[in-house]
């Protein structure tokens, strides 16, 4: 995995935002070349095996028959028929997975995926107290809370609220961040859900004090950027015991990788984040009543069957070291989008399985870059009108294996991604 990602500083000056967020949901559908797309938030990507089960059925009912995980841990389901959003709304509806119209968008709440009991607790009340709050449906489809559990694998991922308990089984005190700030507010653990709300409501007034519609912390400006200081007030005001931590030293845990040493829990990878409801099923049925998607495109099962393993890995799907999908990604491409010059989930697959390697490659259908990974160790495959560019050099798509073959070598290199969705 690429070296932990710099955390985003604030801007100077604010984002000015004349529209709100245009993120696809469960309800508001957005229209692709492939057919419409439906993006079902995951809060802390917990799944019971019965809604992972109908989310399959929702893509083989409504969509083409796959589902992607997405770099927040949601799940998304592509090909969908024009007029079918009632009908997903009410299979969705049934088994628990979308909450009230109105708050659908906003439940992007990241988690750490090995996260014991603490932590599904955090998630749980924090995604019942946004639903139960007025205020909170006004945040962008783009707002993200992280709840990591201390080892910092989550509030790595750029989040506009982060709450970083003491660490792996260890409850007591918690801490909250505003952005990227280089300070926390301190709070009881118990009380961490409800902070990171008021942290989220907190940003809201500064929005529209502001006037620039900003969708995240990041956008709001330095005259209008959220104080640690003052935000402790804010707890103190609503009856929540907050101290202010001038400097905090975050911890950095590499995401979980298949067959890592996580007790009986198993990390399965799913090659370019894509898999069919066949494949699907297999993880639901395996998974011992639970699963939790992770931002990195994987899913841990917690409690897995004996025989999952070997069902899994004939699936098609990775739960070995030294896959080299350890270190593929790649955007939508075609024929999902209509910004891509090309296939590039179809040619990255063709490539994998002729010259397997470790370089981190990101494939890219445009210069835009969707869906790049943070982080500084990734090699930018993009492609072009007349094939790819690698280190923006020309490369002929019947050369791309051996471009990458040569290019498989020590490098640090700066690439900046685009700004987080």
């Amino acid at each position: 995995m690429p070296p932990q990602p710099p955390s985003a500083a604030s801007r100077d000056e604010p984002v000015i935002r004349d529209r709100g967020d245009a993120c696809p949901g469960a309800l508001r559908l957005h229209a692709a070349d492939d057919g419409y797309l439906a993006r079902v938030r995951i809060p802390g990507g917990l799944l019971t095996t019965r809604q992972a089960a109908v989310l399959g059925l929702a893509a083989e009912r409504f969509g083409d028959g796959h589902l992607e995980l997405t770099s927040r841990g949601n799940v998304q389901l592509r090909g969908l028929a024009d007029g079918c959003g009632a009908g997903l709304a009410e299979l969705l509806d049934g088994a628990g997975l979308l909450p009230a119209p109105s708050h659908e968008r906003v439940r992007n709440i990241v988690a750490t995926p090995l996260g014991g009991s603490l932590v599904v607790d955090w998630v749980r009340e924090l995604d019942r107290l946004l639903c139960a709050s007025t205020r909170a449906a006004a945040l962008s489809g783009r707002f993200l809370f992280a709840l990591d559990d201390g080892r910092g694998d989550v509030a790595a991922l750029d989040p506009d609220v982060t709450v970083l308990g003491a660490g792996p089984g260890v409850s007591g005190r918690a801490l909250v961040r505003l952005g990227a700030a280089a300070d926390a507010v301190e709070v009881d653990a118990a009380d961490a859900p409800r902070a990171a709300l008021l942290a989220a409501e907190y940003f809201l007034d500064s929005a529209d004090a502001a006037g620039n519609r900003a969708w995240r912390v990041a956008e709001l400006g330095v005259e209008h950027a959220l104080e640690a200081r003052e935000f402790a007030l804010r707890l103190g005001a609503a009856g929540i015991a907050a101290g202010h931590r001038p400097e905090v030293a975050w911890p950095y845990t590499e995401p979980p990788r298949p067959w890592g040493e996580y007790g009986a829990g198993l990390c399965v990878l799913l090659p370019l984040g894509r898999l069919d409801s066949a494949q699907w099923r297999v993880l639901a049925e395996a998974a011992g009543g639970e699963l939790r998607v992770t931002p990195w495109r994987s899913v841990i099962l917690p409690r897995a069957a004996a025989d999952g393993c070997d069902r899994i890995e004939a699936a098609g799907l990775v739960v070995r070291p030294g896959s080299p999908w350890l270190s593929v990604t790649a955007c939508t491409g075609q024929p999902g989008c209509a910004k891509s010059l090309a296939d590039v989930r179809a040619d990255a697959r063709a490539v994998v399985a002729q010259s397997p390697g470790d370089l981190p490659v990101h494939w890219s259908g445009c210069a835009r870059r969707c869906g790049h990974p943070r982080g500084t160790a990734w090699v930018d495959l993009v492609a072009t009108p007349d094939g790819y560019e690698l280190d923006a050099r020309p490369v002929p798509h019947t050369d791309l294996a051996a471009a990458l073959t040569a290019a498989r070598r020590p490098r640090t290199r700066t690439t900046t991604p685009p700004p987080s969705q």
